[in-house]
């Protein structure tokens, strides 16, 4: 019957008593099947997980660069591990550590949230942020914001126009 209809006979299910057949094209089976594994894959995100590491005596420029790289990281969708790496007798304050690991969850509250606390672990401190899902938009009226000013800014110094 199958080679009348120029099709396939597939057995669906051979455990069963008596085995289980169908009557179909087995290519275009295959290529759906395919295509419903790829359609599948790409609306799974793939979460990677980065790391910045701090040290306790991080000085205010090193920290801003840190924390706005953290923030990027964010945005884009991954976790960030964050640890504040301990030398020598740093190891005694593990309230610095503490207080930049804070500051830094402070920082992102816009676009990530803490996923699990501060914790000390031999001679570091790792804290874990996740991204938060609202701050997209945010990140996309960012971009504009920079050049509505300066589209503005020519309008508010008429002097510097040469005409």
């Amino acid at each position: 019957m199958a080679k009348d209809l120029d099709l396939d006979l597939v057995e669906v299910a051979p455990l069963a008593n008596p085995p289980v057949v169908r009557i179909m094209d087995y290519g275009k089976y295959k290529y759906e099947e395919a295509q419903r594994a790829k359609e599948s894959r790409r609306k799974s995100t793939n979460v990677s997980v980065k790391e910045m590491k701090y040290r306790p005596k991080i000085g205010p420029g090193d920290f801003e660069t840190k924390t706005r790289k953290v923030a990027e990281f964010l945005g884009e969708g991954h976790k960030v591990k964050l640890t504040i790496m301990f030398r020598g007798r740093e190891v005694f304050h593990p309230e610095q550590g503490m207080k930049i690991l804070e500051r830094v969850a402070e920082e992102v509250v816009s676009v990530g949230k803490v996923e699990a606390t501060p914790r000390l672990d031999g001679r570091n401190m790792t804290m874990v942020l996740a991204p938060d899902r609202k701050p997209i938009p945010k990140k996309s009226e960012a971009g504009h914001k920079p050049a509505d000013d300066d589209h503005t800014s020519p309008e508010d110094h008429p002097q510097g126009d040469p005409a």
